[in-house]
């Protein structure tokens, strides 16, 4: 499995855009699994896959852990999963919420062996997890954003988990709730907390 390279949050570069655009945009998931349930084509099918998701479940698993290189081991450990067990997808979700489902155990997986490792107080994580966010190659140093990378690392790792997949992925409650096995009240309450945190944070700051 190739090194993933990301373009900017949001935006696909391929080495041939065009053609790789026009590719997904003709090519449905049904057509994907029909092609993933055949032997010789199961290659083809898991490329197309790869290509189709990888960059949205790429920043998605990038907001949590913060690092590239993190980000890039979990992605290999995602897709390494989904390889050996995209038999096991019985169609009764969407085949992105599964996709993000895997992602966000093994995001979450990967957390909770960093924290075991670390020694870190829960502020000292937050500062260093802020830290390296704003030190990233992407980050553009503006500082509106460098406040909220601030006070996303100040919430709870479930509400951040949730404010992510709706503020920034625009998912919706019905998706989020499929990929976290939580329901659409919980998920909105949830969402709601966070953003009075982030407010009650850039008040503080002013």
């Amino acid at each position: 499995m190739h090194h993933f390279k990301p373009s900017a949050p949001g935006v696909v570069q391929p080495t041939n855009p065009h053609k790789l655009q026009t590719t997904l945009a003709a090519i449905s998931d049904d057509q994907i699994l029909a092609l993933l349930e055949k032997p010789r084509t199961y290659e083809r099918g898991f490329r197309l896959l790869m290509e189709k998701y990888q960059e949205r479940l790429y920043w998605h698993i990038r907001r949590l852990v913060s690092g590239h290189e993190d980000a890039n081991d979990v992605i290999q450990n995602c897709f390494l999963k989904v390889y050996r067990n995209i038999h096991n997808f019985e169609r009764k979700s969407k085949l992105y919420t599964w996709l993000y489902r895997i992602a966000t155990n093994e995001a979450i997986t990967f957390l909770k062996k960093e924290q075991r490792r670390s020694a870190a107080s829960i502020d000292e994580e937050e500062s260093q997890w802020a830290n390296r966010l704003e030190a990233d190659a992407y980050f553009d140093g503006e500082e509106a954003q460098a406040r909220l990378l601030r006070a996303l690392a100040s919430l709870p790792d479930k509400q951040r988990l949730v404010f992510n997949m709706r503020y920034f992925e625009e998912l919706s409650y019905r998706d989020i709730s499929e990929v976290l096995h939580t329901s659409e009240g919980a998920l909105k309450a949830s969402y709601h907390h966070a953003v009075k945190k982030i407010e009650a944070f850039f008040k503080a700051e002013l």
